[in-house]
Order: C-alpha cells, then sequence, then structure tokens
C-alpha cells in the first residue's frame, strides 16, 4: 500500500492558497502565508547587519554535502555546474552551498570536497565561478555575501570506502553505536580534539586565502560539533557542562577571530528527537530505548523540545560576536523527518510518521521563539523546500512578521536553482523545476552515486546513473516514488 500517498494529501494537488491554508489548519497548526493579491516583497528586501553589511534579499542558498568531488577533495564539473547555478540563483546570502571537509577522516563521503593546500586554489575557483555567474545574471555584486561551510563529520564519517564509515565520536550512543557499528575506540581524546581546533583554525585561514567573507563552524545533523552538544556524559574538557560542551566552539572562534579577518557563522541543530526507525509498516517509529537518547534541545521523552540550552547557545554565540545563524534540526542519519521533511523517504529511510508539513511548522516555530528569545541576530531558517508551490508565500509571511531574517534553500536550488531571481522579479514559479521531494538527492549518494535531482535536472536525466538508481529503487521497500 502506497500509505503516503493515501494519508497525506501532496502539495502539489493543494492547488490554491485557500486549499493549503485549509489542510493546514486541518492539522491543527499554524503556518503564516501571503494573501495571493499581495505581494512578495519582503523577500525582496535587503537584509543590514552589523558585520556582513547589507545582504541584497532575503533569500539564503544552505550547504549541502557533496558526492561529486575526487577523492582527492577537488570539485569536478559537477561541483561546479552546481555553484554556477547558485551564482544564478539570484540569492544574495551563500551558506556556502557545500559542506567542506577540514581534514581527510572528517569527509562525509569518499567524494566529499576537502579544504587544504592542495585544494584551496580549486575552491577558490568555485566561488569565482558563482561570482562571475551571479554578476552576469543580476549586474551587480555588492550586495552579495558569500561563506563555506568548514565541517568534520564525526560519527558519520566515510573517508575512505562510500559503503563504510570511519566514526569520530564525541562519546557512546548506545542506540547509534550499535546501529552503526561504532567501535570502542571511535572515541576522540581531548588532545586529539585539540589538534582538530587546529585543523579548523588552519580551513579558515584558507578559506579566507580563496576569498570566502565568512565561514561557518558547523553544529548540525549529528555531525562532530553538533554530538559535542549533547556529551552530557562525556568526561574531561569538552563533556559535562554546558561550559566544557561548547568549549569545542568558543576555541576555534577565538582562534579564527585573533588569525583572520573573517566572520563568522554556525548552522546548528536547535532542537533533536530519538533516533527513529521503520516499524513493521516501514512507518517511522522511535528506536526502543529511545529514553536513554536526551540530546542537545531534546526532552527526556525523545519526541520533544526543550529550548533552554538552544537559547543559552544563541546567546553564546552573541556573545562571542557570532551574529549569522542558520536554524536546523536532527540528523539525516537518524530522524530525517524532523530535518528534512518529505513525502518519499530515501532508500535507508522510513515512511514518514506525520504529515511532512508539522516537520515544516515545527521549525518554523522554533525558528520563530529562539529570534525572539535572542534578538540581534541574523536567523536563516530551514525545512522550507517541503512547501513547494506555497514556499514563496510562506518565507515571505515569515519574514514579514519577524519570524526569521532570510529564507533557506537547500535540495530546492538543486531542481530550481533560478526561484529565489523568478520569486522576487514577480514571475510565475516553473511547476515542473519545482522540488516534490522525491529523495532521490540522497538516494542516489547513499548507494554510492553522485547527488544530485535525477527526476527534475535534464542532466542527471542523461547519465548513465539515472538508469542505475532506477534499478535500485525498484528494489527499495520504502520506495513510493514512481516519476522517474
Amino acid at each position: 500500500m502506497n500509505q503516503t500517498s493515501q494519508t497525506f494529501p501532496r502539495i502539489a494537488k493543494l492547488n490554491s492558497l485557500e486549499k493549503f491554508k485549509q489542510h493546514v489548519a486541518s492539522l491543527g497548526m499554524n503556518i503564516p502565508t501571503t494573501e495571493p493579491d499581495q505581494a512578495l516583497s519582503r523577500l525582496a528586501t535587503s537584509l543590514p547587519n552589523k558585520t556582513m553589511g547589507s545582504i541584497g534579499n532575503r533569500f539564503c542558498i544552505l550547504p549541502m554535502e557533496g558526492w561529486d568531488g575526487t577523492t582527492d577533495g577537488l570539485p569536478t564539473e559537477l561541483t561546479r555546474r552546481r555553484w554556477q547555478r547558485f551564482g544564478a540563483s539570484g540569492a544574495k546570502l551563500i551558506w556556502g552551498g557545500e559542506a567542506v571537509a577540514v581534514r581527510h577522516d572528517g569527509r562525509a563521503n569518499p567524494n566529499q570536497l576537502v579544504l587544504n593546500e592542495s585544494t584551496v586554489s580549486a575552491i577558490s575557483e568555485l566561488r569565482q565561478i558563482l561570482v562571475e555567474e551571479h554578476l552576469e545574471k543580476f549586474d551587480s555584486i555588492d550586495d552579495l555575501c558569500i561563506g563555506l561551510q568548514l565541517t568534520h563529520s564525526g560519527r558519520f564519517a566515510r573517508p575512505n570506502q562510500k559503503d563504510r564509515l570511519e566514526p569520530k565520536t564525541a562519546y557512546r550512543h548506545e542506540i547509534l553505536d550499535r546501529r552503526f557499528n561504532v567501535p570502542d575506540d571511535a572515541i576522540l581524546s581531548d588532545d586529539e580534539l585539540k589538534l582538530l581546533i587546529d585543523d579548523f583554525v588552519v580551513a579558515a585561514k584558507l578559506a579566507e586565502k580563496a576569498g570566502f567573507a565568512w565561514v561557518d563552524i558547523k553544529h548540525c545533523h549529528g555531525y562532530l560539533g553538533h554530538e559535542l552538544l549533547s556529551g552530557f556524559d562525556r568526561p574531561g574538557a569538552f563533556g559535562g557542562s554546558f561550559e566544557n560542551r561548547t568549549r569545542f566552539l568558543k576555541e576555534i572562534a577565538a582562534r579564527i577571530n585573533a588569525e583572520t579577518n573573517l566572520k563568522l557563522g554556525v548552522r546548528v541543530s536547535t532542537f533533536d528527537f530519538a533516533p527513529f526507525e521503520p516499524g513493521e509498516d516501514g512507518i517511522g517509529i522511535p528506536t526502543p530505548g529511545f529514553e536513554q537518547s536526551v540530546r542537545f534541545g531534546g526532552d527526556p521523552s525523545g519526541q520533544g523540545i526543550d529550548l533552554s540550552e538552544p537559547i543559552q547557545f544563541l546567546q553564546l554565540l552573541k556573545s562571542l560576536g557570532i551574529e549569522l545563524v542558520c536554524t536546523t534540526a536532527g540528523s539525516p542519519y537518524y530522524n530525517p523527518h524532523i530535518q528534512r521533511p518529505a513525502t518519499f523517504p530515501p532508500s535507508d529511510g522510513y515512511l514518514p510518521p506525520e504529515d511532512p508539513l508539522v516537520g515544516v511548522a515545527r521549525q518554523i516555530h522554533v525558528t520563530a521563539a529562539l529570534k525572539n528569545a535572542v534578538p540581534g541576530l541574523v536567523v536563516v531558517g530551514s525545512g522550507y523546500s517541503y512547501l513547494q508551490d506555497w514556499l514563496p508565500s510562506v518565507g515571505n509571511a515569515v519574514v514579514k512578521q519577524g519570524w526569521a531574517d532570510s529564507i533557506g534553500l537547500g535540495r530546492m536550488v538543486l531542481s530550481y536553482p533560478e526561484l529565489p531571481a523568478d520569486v522576487i522579479a514577480g514571475r510565475p514559479m516553473s511547476r515542473k523545476l519545482i522540488c516534490r521531494t522525491f529523495s532521490d538527492c540522497t538516494t542516489a549518494p547513499r548507494n554510492g552515486l553522485v547527488s544530485g535531482c535525477y527526476p527534475l535536472d535534464t542532466h542527471y536525466k542523461e547519465m548513465p546513473e539515472f538508469v542505475q538508481l532506477k534499478e535500485l529503487k525498484k528494489g527499495s521497500k520504502n520506495n513510493t516514488n514512481t516519476a522517474t
């Protein structure tokens, strides 16, 4: 049975704003919208801030994890094409567009970009490709703000083989250790973390050399920075108290501030749920024993939110002079429905346990609560792609109400990079390019193929990987997508 389509109406079928609003109301949620007779002008307004200068509009390209670099950490033609499309998008805030590892063992896959002396020139070229395309399309780059996300994948590192984890963890986690076969010696010592801090600083210096205005010290999605925030039981200088669990960030930020002219941003999973797994019917359920997995921003039930520490974390960022914050949630590896709401799961996922609009609303309201609690930050929201046709209407209303400063776009720009430009120019959206959350951009790399939008981007449809992906999906028990 196609449980997803029978239980949750597809957004594409909610073909009027009134139908969309009625469905949202039936779920008991509040997702703000801009009425059809009102302009989407708030998305076109500039975003002033203290440290970066004026950013030209309210769209942000979110960092994504490329699987199309070389094993040496260099970009390929596919990588360069993606960055060129970022430049053509019209978005004025570029949150890297890419998650770049600070060293080899921190790569989430063997084809992820790595920033070192051997790759810095090629990564600088990516930025230049983006800038030149943006200048050609929009005549000015004065209000374009480009950063680069620096990361170590920690528990989810796969630096050498696409199908083999080589984890570097912050602490023991009974459920995740068992699920991902984490060995006893995977925990990074305090001395190893201090060496990793050095690597982040070296990478930041190289990012500055490459021309980036700022770097993101990644703290989201179950990767190392995020996991350290949940190291309640970790002994030593980097675990236990909030003071210790944020030491990694504080020391990196202090060093970058002292040794470069870069500005800083942080993308953070502001809440987390228990790990989920498919139930007998394929629908996601909390993994048994989830009470043992209380995490940063979560409550003891494993399915609730406690924002006391996330508020404290944003206050810390503000005290450190870190003005750019991007909110997200959870992890694509163990509870993707709260992080990246979708109708169709990737091949290693589970059917959504809730209408994906619930996940969208959850992120919108958490972001609004945090922005209200800690004013004075530039806050970018995530989780908007599932809104599909109604993304501009909701995004405009969110900015208008002051719930977020910028609307982040991830997988949507893989299929429809020009969405920001079309919306700001008042042009109709191209419905044939709107991301319908088929999750092929995740299923493909989960199975060792390059990442991209196979259903909607003709460039990927013409690749041999397209045929391979179709065959892979035929055998997936979670596949309910026949669009390709």
